[in-house]
């Protein structure tokens, strides 16, 4: 009897079995592909599992990941996130806002928030975001006498901004996963991640209001003080990221390249603003070439191995699974699933990278969810699984910010002085991860806040 009920449940141990080997520290692609293996074997034990199948894992792979055109763009975005952190383009950028806000509450923390958005509309890359704002950012806040933990906070916060503001590779590989157009899902995601930028600005400006001794006001004799020299400022520091954005967004939204040619097109685009500011060279090239390198083969073997997980969980009957244990907790109507899943993704978003909540939960709960009913708030499938996918990539940026495996607190505590304790992060943290959870809410409650832009453009017809 126990045997049978085991060979019924391969499924549920197989990812309990990913958890527990997650939390040892082994490394998540070995770890995906491994599991997947194992239970593939026990799967033949049982006779739930056919030799024959694991025929067909690597053509899947070589289709799913060696041979598909969109993933390209993953690569592109990292090469051009790599040059632009090399450029100087950052470093001028925050000068100029410092100047522009300078007499705003909490201005320089704003100015921080406003570069992390237009770097992320540049980019995508989050890890290159919250290194480069933690390295130029980080010591003017200290020293114009800001609380660590707002500073620490604005920064991580500012960063993570890539992941949700187009072109974000996490929308190209959820694109791929669930066969949506990347294009349809950068201008869903437009609005939600210029929302979630905007809310952060407000918060600073309310706290700098209504606590001035933790965001100190700039001397107003900081930067240029004539009108020319002030304006030759900002011409020199807004026309680089500016050509950048309109580079790569601007032919994608204009119908004139895909994701992936506009990838390329922005890696040229770096590479000429590294010239024009004087610091291209051999030796750069080869930092950003080994960098770029070590970055994409992190990304893509986690791919492979999480294709190989989900074919073996879903071979073992994982969705039955997932469908059996939602009714026996009583989550039968679409609504209601679908808060049990964004609750999933944000406590595992405590222990797991965002791309491995995507290749895990997606494939299991997207078909679930895409039978399910949610009118009258959706007219169509394809609108439900653009809304989605928008939700997940809100909650998604949540799981770089929360402790205790929180990415983007790692990137900063490697290089953050040794008077920024962890403490002083993870309480940093705080208040966004608040927002950002409120900024979810009301996406869940107005859909139209993702849903306008492609509708309006025709990409959900």
């Amino acid at each position: 009897m126990f045997m049978d009920w085991l060979a019924d449940h391969l499924a549920v141990l197989m990812f309990l079995a990913l958890t527990g080997i997650m939390f040892i520290g082994f490394p998540v692609a070995f770890v995906l592909g491994g599991v997947a293996l194992g239970f593939a074997v026990l799967g033949m034990y049982f006779d739930v599992f056919r030799p024959a199948q694991l025929g067909s894992l690597i053509p899947r792979i070589w289709g799913q990941a060696v041979q598909n055109q969109v993933l390209i763009a993953v690569p592109m975005f990292v090469f051009m996130g790599t040059i632009l952190e090399r450029s100087g383009v950052a470093d001028a950028l925050l000068k100029a806002l410092q100047v522009l806000t300078r007499r705003i509450p909490g201005g320089l923390a704003m100015s921080v928030t406003i570069m992390g958005t237009i770097m992320a509309a540049s980019t995508g890359i989050v890890g290159a975001s919250v290194i480069m704002l933690t390295l130029i950012a980080l010591p003017t806040m200290l020293a114009a006498g800001y609380n660590k933990e707002l500073s620490v906070g604005t920064i991580a916060s500012a960063g993570t901004l890539g992941i949700l503001i187009p072109p974000s590779i996490m929308l190209v590989i959820i694109g791929d996963l669930m066969t949506i157009s990347v294009g349809t899902l950068f201008v869903a995601c437009l609005i939600p991640g210029l929302l979630m930028s905007g809310v952060f600005l407000l918060y600073q400006t309310v706290l700098a209001t209504a606590r001035p001794h933790l965001a100190p006001p700039l001397h107003a004799d900081v930067g240029p003080q004539g009108s020319v020299e002030l304006l030759k400022l900002v011409l020199r520091s807004f026309l680089p990221p500016a050509f950048l954005i309109g580079v790569v967004l601007g032919s994608i939204f204009a119908g004139f390249a895909t994701p992936t040619e506009a990838g390329g097109a922005g890696v040229a685009g770096a590479l000429l603003l590294a010239w024009w500011n004087k610091r291209l060279s051999w030796r750069m090239m080869r930092d950003v070439i080994d960098s770029s390198a070590l970055t994409n083969g992190l990304v893509f073997f986690i791919i492979f191995g999480a294709t190989l997980f989900s074919f073996v969980f879903r071979a073992l009957g994982g969705d039955d699974l997932v469908v059996e244990i939602l009714a026996a907790m009583g989550l039968k109507d679409g609504w209601s699933i679908l808060i049990f899943v964004m609750v999933l993704v944000f406590i595992m978003g405590f222990f797991f990278d965002w791309l491995e909540i995507c290749l895990i939960v997606l494939p299991i709960f997207a078909p679930i969810l895409r039978q399910l009913d949610f009118e009258p708030h959706l007219a169509t499938n394809k609108e439900f699984m653009v809304w989605f996918i928008a939700l997940v990539a809100v909650n998604m940026q949540t799981a770089f910010l929360t402790p205790p495996f929180g990415f983007a607190l790692f990137y900063m505590k490697g290089i953050v002085p040794p008077s920024i304790t962890m403490q002083h992060i993870y309480r940093g943290i705080i208040p966004f991860v608040a927002l950002q959870l409120i900024a979810l809410i009301g996406l869940i409650i107005w859909p139209d806040i993702a849903l306008w832009l492609p509708r309006t453009f025709g990409y959900l017809d």
